[in-house]
């Protein structure tokens, strides 16, 4: 049955009058236990961005402190405030390039919750994008008029030595290529965006580096502030993605971050086995055999902890998904190993070299675990 035609047109148009066009600016927020600075970060968005159509998109990796659910009550009193809730996932790259994604505004802004970032500076950042000049604003610490008050001296010497390995490894010619605080037109990031790395926290570094000097940028002087609530999430994790960055973008990807981490770790499980098979057979009455059985799943399950832990913390498994995997990756490189000892026999029998024929074994053997792994015990949501 259809509806009388005066009923339709009606409603037609009120969906029109309704209907809203997209912000000009949209700015996106990475979370994790912020609770307290969601509604200061909020409070002075409002205020800086008086006059622009603008929206906040806060993207949380299910912080336990509430954070999510404070964004929320805040945005069902102001339809510009968003939440993008992550669950099983992890990582400020991946929450950026989630909450860039997700917008329709020509202009994205991405900045920290924790109030270090100066957000008074945002509507300079969005005039030169406006001119049409430039692709990507950065705000500096480290040109004239920036400071970085909010670093203490071994940070700040730190975050110079990346700068200078970031300058000479990737040619990348930004005084900050370690901030947190750009704004980039939306279509110039929708174009590089596949590219990019989901892992590690600097994302600004990775969009440039793998721009390869495409992107026409500027910086602008800004002063990190010291930050008011909660803590810092910065550890000895972010040096290692840092570098495993480098790496990848040196290599053209070829060398990917997720690999990267499963051969170190892999690295480490040699050690693993022959400390456990010094202990075993000191320790105990067990003969060679089964003492390199025990030495071997010991560095097997070192592997699987480390891995989950470090190389695949977005996805780590927890309960019971934490034994079956154990169970799935030790049957896993079970596999690998005999794939290893088959290929390195069989180079080694077309009379190469041993050394030539054990590596290629081994690389075999890594390749293997890797991508099997990643296929059935990591799998992407």
């Amino acid at each position: 049955m259809h509806e009388p035609k005066g009923i339709r047109e009606p409603l037609a148009a009120q969906g029109q009058r309704d209907a809203a066009p997209a912000p000009e600016l949209t700015v996106v927020i990475p979370t994790f236990k912020e609770l307290e600075n969601v509604p200061l970060v909020v409070s002075r968005l409002r205020e800086t961005l008086a006059g622009i159509a603008w929206e906040a998109i806060f993207v949380d990796d299910d912080s336990p402190d509430g954070t999510a659910a404070e964004v929320r009550r805040l945005g069902a009193e102001d339809a510009r405030i968003r939440c993008i809730r992550r669950i099983g996932r992890r990582g400020l790259a991946g929450a950026c390039i989630e909450g860039m994604l997700a917008s329709q505004a020509s202009y994205v802004a991405v900045m920290d919750a924790d109030l270090q970032h100066d957000e008074s500076l945002l509507t300079a950042m969005l005039q030169k994008l406006r001119s049409g000049e430039v692709d990507l604003v950065v705000a500096s610490r480290y040109v004239d008029g920036g400071a970085d008050d909010g670093f203490s001296r071994t940070r700040a010497r730190l975050s110079a030595k990346a700068t200078a390995l970031a300058a000479r490894l990737l040619k990348v010619r930004l005084s900050d290529p370690m901030s947190g605080y750009f704004m980039i037109r939306r279509d110039a990031f929708e174009r590089i965006a596949p590219k990019l790395s989901s892992q590690g926290f600097k994302i600004l570094l990775d969009i440039v580096a793998t721009a390869r000097g495409e992107l026409r940028s500027v910086e602008m002087p800004y002063v990190f502030r010291n930050r008011l609530h909660g803590e810092s999430k910065l550890d000895s994790q972010v040096a290692l993605d840092y570098l495993a960055l480098l790496l990848a973008k040196a290599t053209d990807d070829f060398v990917s971050i997720r690999f990267l981490s499963f051969g170190v770790i892999g690295l480490s499980g040699i050690g693993i086995h022959m400390a456990a098979l010094i202990v075993v057979l000191e320790w105990s009455s067990l003969s060679f055999v089964d003492a390199q059985l025990a030495a071997t799943m010991a560095a097997i399950s070192s592997n699987y902890v480390l891995n989950n832990a470090i190389t695949y913390r977005d996805r780590r498994l927890r309960g019971l998904a934490f034994l079956r995997g154990w169970a799935e990756f030790t049957l896993i490189c079970s596999i690998g190993a005999m794939s290893n000892i088959g290929i390195a026999s069989w180079i080694y029998g077309e009379h190469v070299r041993w050394v030539l024929a054990g590596l290629s074994g081994a690389v075999v053997g890594v390749a293997w675990n890797y991508m099997v792994t990643r296929m059935f015990v990591w799998k992407a949501q």
